[in-house]
């Protein structure tokens, strides 16, 4: 398999970082009380400040249900100024442990517990050591650009970015660094976030979900010899695998999930290790996949190179058949300048460590740029702490929609937090349907740094919901002059006790937990949830109640930890909601489907799909139109509106809709970008769904009658034609009332002729 290097070399440094905020990032950290984490070390490379990551504490969640996922990565994506990829992956397995312990797992078996290391639950671990063992023996793959590094040994732990062969928990630094991956892995793809999205079709391909992977499998007897050893002597290719005593070359198959999901990377700005657009986190929304396990872990990792450098011009290798020779100082730095490569190697324009450029032609003087060849161009990486996936319960319909409802951040204020985050629910505003239902969980911690602000016991974590009593204006209604601006962030909490009180239609029982958290504390000082649990879950609820709710944390909600709230919209027609880009994407709400093509929308787009109940259309698409639309009476599926905010489209999207007939059922799309029209669309149909391609959004329908509006319209643009005529013709005479006269003449002589001709007849 050809393998394009994703280490992505650039001209200037890259000091980027990577940080999971939900779930909750480890960035190699356990539970310490300082602000730094103890060792870097622990269990991955992550290339971050010590200062990340949050202490250890596991959810679970349903399978099928939907997580956002939510990071934030100091140097930009989405933007010109990059080559920027987000790679999202998770593997599970009875070995993924946390630890007890910050120190790093053992490489020799003398060390650990019974002479096991993958048993050894003191400390944490994610890969195996027979993984790590394997890679550190395996040959590196010398096809790929070094720079000028000197790189200390020959086995695949020696890379650009790893030179010296630094371990950190059993990682694979070859693996670490590049993707796609071209031996096996244990990790499994989940997205491929890019700022090229014309190479989504070769990630899809390449993915170890689709695609299988090989290696060579050496005696154990040679692997049991050389242990110790820091030198490549398990071949990395079928042709040396061959010539090798007793080994085989081994396909291993792909793992059978999904291909991966592969989009637009979302924007953020340079050097800003915060928000994206609007002034909300980044994030994408993960459905859990049906893959149940109690230990599980989740990747996120960050590729980043400037534009400097056209990144994926660069060598390739053939890690199946060959090994070619390493290309060492191949990157063009030079060429933009109109230099040739000798003059560039005598003038410093050379990609190596700290060169000395003669920036003006014929001068004695040079100047040192500050540049570390091993860390232009960089991976970075954060990983969860563990937690798991479980099956839905019983009493849950397997097609109805569970959306987790977390809390992200820790104790203290911003700069004691950072490159962590305060305190926040996640998401923070979340639309549901009655068929929905809710997971409320968190976690938190008691080993904060003592002196960070915050409400309650020091050190502490704490969380709780509480419903806001009603706002005092209503949402989107203009504010008279002279009147307050009230807003949902109103820090006075309801009365639970209210007659008429409602919190998604959750019993009093489930709302007093909340607030309370009666089921994780028997008593105690609770008036700042002092001594209840670190965890806290009410499990999935069923959504019954409709509204808008506001809701917040009544222990964090003052000046350091500023405000933890929430909002809740329950409705009760059907909401789906993706972001499609160019790589093509689906939006289904119940039975029904939106699917846009690839290569139709040029830059990414929101898709907001809505369906409604036959009592609730004619508001609805009032609501949406601004006016009454003449629909249909004979409606065959239910009405479907379709909103397409922002992106460039050059192309058709198909609309398909479950209908109740399948003879003369044709798709009626009302659109307002000619006035609200009406317009009967090709349709198929086919096992009760029919489908439509369609240029525009509106409302959706599908019609049993035939009802040619295409001819309506022509019918009455006719007469509209002919009307105009008759009028031109009226003002004409009455201009010229000399042609009137004779054309009454003529009549008069034309109709006198005709009577006569009758009457001779007669």
């Amino acid at each position: 398999m050809k393998v394009a290097f994703l280490v992505l070399l650039i001209l200037a440094a890259a000091n980027a970082d990577m940080y999971l905020h939900n779930p909750r990032g480890s960035n190699n950290r356990l539970d310490e009380a300082n602000r730094e984490r103890n060792n870097a070390n622990r269990l991955f490379d992550s290339q971050n400040n010590n200062r990340g990551g949050y202490n250890v504490g596991s959810l679970y969640y349903y399978a099928g249900s939907t997580l956002s996922v939510e990071w934030t990565n100091q140097h930009s994506c989405g933007d010109a100024n990059n080559h920027c990829e987000i790679i999202f992956q998770y593997m599970c397995a009875d070995h993924i442990r946390d630890g007890a312990t910050t120190g790093t797992i053992p490489d020799r078996l003398l060390l650990c517990e019974n002479f096991n290391c993958n048993e050894d639950i003191e400390y944490g671990m994610h890969e195996t050591f027979d993984y790590y063992i394997n890679c550190r023996l395996r040959r590196r793959n010398e096809g790929l650009f070094t720079a000028d590094q000197n790189l200390r040994g020959t086995s695949a732990i020696y890379t650009r970015q790893n030179p010296g062969g630094t371990r950190r928990g059993y990682e694979c630094p070859e693996e670490r660094d590049y993707y796609p991956y071209w031996h096996p892995t244990p990790w499994i793809d989940v997205a491929v976030l890019t700022n090229d999205p014309t190479r989504c079709p070769y990630y899809e391909a390449e993915s170890a979900n689709v695609k299988s992977r090989h290696a060579c499998i050496v005696p154990n007897e040679l692997i049991n010899r050389n242990l110790n050893r820091r030198t490549g002597i398990i071949p990395n290719n079928k042709m040396e695998c061959n010539e090798t005593d007793n080994s085989t070359w081994l396909e291993f198959a792909p793992n059978g999930r999904p291909t991966p999901l592969c989009m637009e990377t979302p924007y953020s700005r340079d050097n800003h290790l915060g928000n994206g657009i609007g002034g909300f986190p980044n994030t994408f929304n993960w459905t859990i996949p049906n893959n149940p396990h109690e230990n599980c872990v989740f990747r996120a990792r960050y590729n980043i190179s400037t534009q400097d450098y056209e990144a994926w011009n660069g060598s390739v290798s053939s890690a199946n058949n060959t090994r070619l020779n390493n290309q060492r100082t191949n990157l063009d730095v030079f060429s933009r300048f109109n230099f040739n490569a000798s003059t560039a190697l005598e003038r410093g324009y050379y990609f190596r460590n700290n060169p000395e450029v003669q920036v003006f032609e014929g001068a004695n003087f040079d100047l040192r740029l500050a540049i570390d060849t091993s860390q232009f161009g960089r991976t970075f990486q954060d990983r969860s702490h563990t937690f798991a996936i479980r099956s839905r319960p019983e009493n849950i319909d397997p097609s109805a929609r569970i959306f987790n409802l977390n809390v992200r951040g820790k104790r203290g204020n911003i700069v004691q937090t950072y490159p962590g985050v305060e305190y926040d629910f996640v998401p923070n505003r979340l639309t549901l349907t009655q068929e929905d239902y809710v997971h409320i969980q968190w976690t938190g911690s008691n080993t904060n740094p003592n002196n960070n602000d915050g409400q309650g016991r020091a050190g502490s974590d704490r969380s709780n919901i509480v419903l806001l009593r009603e706002q005092v204006y209503d949402e989107g209604t203009p504010v008279p002059e002279g009147e307050k601006f009230g807003h949902w962030g109103n820090s006075y909490p309801a009365h639970l006790d209210a007659d008429d009180m409602s919190f998604l239609g959750l019993k009093r029982s489930l709302r007093q937990n909340l607030a309370v958290l009666d089921n994780v504390q028997f008593g105690g000082e609770m008036s700042e949830l002092d001594d209840a649990g670190t965890y806290f879950d009410l499990g999935a609820w069923s959504v019954t109640a409709l509204g808008t709710y506001h809701y917040l944390c009544t222990r964090n909600n003052n000046f350091s930890n500023r405000s933890q709230k929430g909002k809740i919209i329950v409705v009760r027609q059907k909401v789906a909601t993706n972001v499609i880009g160019w790589n093509g994407g689906k939006v289904e709400v119940g039975p029904h489907e939106v699917n846009v093509p690839r290569g139709v929308l040029v830059e990414p787009a929101m898709f907001v799909m809505q369906q409604w109940p036959d009592d609730l259309a004619p508001a609805a698409t009032r609501q949406l139109s601004g006016r009454n639309l003449d629909l249909p009476d004979d409606p065959v599926s239910e009405y479907v509106t379709v909103e397409r905010m922002g992106g460039k489209q050059e192309g058709m999207f198909s609309v398909t809709l479950s209908v109740s007939e399948e003879n003369d059922v044709h798709i009626i799309r009302y659109s307002g970008a000619n006035g609200w029209n009406a317009r009967e669309l090709d349709t198929e149909v086919s096992n009760g769904m029919a489908t439509a391609q369609t240029d525009e959004d509106g409302v959706f329908v599908a019609s049993g009658s035939p009802t040619n509006y295409v001819l309506i319209g022509a019918l009455v643009g006719s007469l509209v034609v002919v009307a105009l005529i008759i009028g031109a013709v009226i003002i004409f005479f009455v201009i010229r009332r000399d042609k009137w006269q004779k054309v009454k003449a003529t009549f008069k002589n034309t109709k006198t002729n005709v009577t006569r001709s009758f009457a001779s007849k007669v």
